[in-house]
């Protein structure tokens, strides 16, 4: 084989390599980012743990909203209740009978979803990135 056509290959298979890599990394990201408000909307519409709990079902925007809401930072929290002020502000005169829900297995599978959402493992990469930098502060 000529050493042209092996540089070739190399390269051709190393882009490969690397395209493979990409498109994996994106289904993960898209199955990440579309699993969540899945979830959310099976535990509150589907399971209608919504009205176990005394509170309304939520559309689209909503699900997309109360999922979004525990990953974000303080900030995006903040963000998060200025768009809902500006789009419906009528939205925060609502009044709710928010109540404990029945002890049953649809309520049980549907608070078990919602805590797998809430639980965050992205939380605890940011605590080992403040003791990294709290131990680069205190070697200075």
């Amino acid at each position: 084989m000529s050493p042209v056509l092996s540089v070739v290959l190399r390269i051709l298979g190393i882009g490969a390599l690397v395209a493979g890599g990409l498109v994996v990394a994106l289904t993960a990201l898209i199955g990440a980012i579309l699993l969540g408000p899945l979830i959310f909307w099976i535990a509150w519409n589907v399971l209608d743990f919504a009205s176990a709990v005394g509170l309304p079902e939520l559309g689209f925007w909503g699900i997309v909203l109360a999922t979004v809401c525990p990953v974000v930072s303080w900030f995006g929290k903040v963000l998060i209740t200025a768009i809902v002020f500006l789009v419906d502000p009528s939205w925060f005169h609502g009044a709710a009978e928010v109540r404990w829900p029945e002890p049953t297995f649809r309520n049980f599978v549907a608070v078990t979803l919602l805590a797998l959402l809430a639980s965050r493992p992205h939380a605890h990469a940011h605590e080992r990135t403040r003791r990294k930098k709290h131990r680069a502060f205190a070697d200075h």
